[in-house]
């Protein structure tokens, strides 16, 4: 009996999601952060590839629904491969304006650039909020630009994060 009914399951299932079309994804702005960071800590060669790590000293954020600062504490894990590029991983937490913290760790490669011209920086960040209010954050995709900050902002990074509709 069980058997016979295993193809029937798998006819309900695949039924519908072959009948229904994909829309193409578009971006909304969500937020954009300065983040100030401290000084690099070479950790040198592994089997890796060359590692450093820098501490993440405070910041801001700011978009359409929610407004913080960047909490001291965290920090960008890097690691540079032996074809040049650069795999970063940042892990922080932000704390909004209304107390709510929620956790970011935004992922990303850095390559040289074409031509000695800046490279383009898109990463994938992933964000723990609490839940209630910015709940979303935490059930949606969402890719970011990172990009040095203005010199008045000191060493910093400013990154800018999209939801993928």
């Amino acid at each position: 009996m069980r058997a016979a009914i295993w193809p029937a399951v798998l006819v309900l299932l695949a039924g519908p999601a072959v009948a229904q079309q994909a829309d193409e994804p578009g971006l909304k702005f969500v937020l954009e952060e300065t983040v100030t960071l401290g000084k690099v800590v070479e950790v040198g060669k592994t089997v890796r590839g060359e590692r450093r790590i820098i501490p993440i000293t405070g910041g801001h954020f700011e978009g359409p629904a929610i407004k913080g600062e960047v909490m001291p504490g965290g920090w960008d894990w890097q690691l540079t491969r032996a074809d040049g590029c650069t795999d970063v991983k940042a892990d922080y937490f932000l704390k909004t304006d209304d107390g709510a913290v929620i956790n970011v760790v935004n992922t990303g490669e850095i390559c040289p650039g074409a031509a000695g011209k800046p490279a383009v920086v898109r990463t994938i960040p992933v964000f723990e909020p609490p839940l209630g209010k910015y709940e979303y954050l935490g059930r949606q995709a969402f890719i970011g630009t990172l990009g040095m900050a203005p010199a008045a902002a000191g060493p910093a990074v400013r990154i800018r994060f999209y939801q993928v509709n």
